[in-house]
């Protein structure tokens, strides 16, 4: 399943020239991809609440393809590719009208509160992330 998450580009992501700096890419990733849990039922604050567990990045990667600009909508679609018992992996794809301009990948681990050490997905979080 592809979660769709629409947002202007402001001034605060652009560097001088009018274009997102580079690492306002991961920003605004997250934004799309707390959304994109929260749209599958499993919110990030519902999981610290009930759980005491939470999602955290462990590996990122990036390909930049295009500039995106001051003033344009972007549509970020989040892709949700790998469950294992302790992390999901995600793709993410940054587009204006239907041109690529990045593409994310990115690993989260699920981490205890308490002390960050990696925990188990809960099940009920696992039956939520719909692949």
């Amino acid at each position: 399943m592809i979660y769709r998450y629409t947002t202007r580009i402001y001034y605060q992501d652009t560097d001088a020239g009018g274009v997102v700096y580079h690492a306002n890419y991961l920003s605004i990733a997250e934004r799309a991809r707390t959304e994109a849990l929260r749209e599958m039922g499993a919110p990030h604050a519902e999981m610290v609440v009930r759980f005491g567990v939470l999602f955290v990045v462990h590996r990122v990667s990036l390909l930049y393809q295009r500039p995106a600009r001051i003033d344009e909508l972007i549509t970020i679609e989040t892709e949700f590719s790998e469950l294992r018992g302790a992390s999901v992996t995600l793709r993410q794809e940054f587009l204006r009208d239907n041109d690529s301009l990045a593409v994310l990948e990115v690993g989260l681990g699920c981490a205890r509160v308490s002390d960050g050490r990696a925990a188990r997905i809960p099940r009920e979080w696992v039956a939520r992330l719909k692949f």
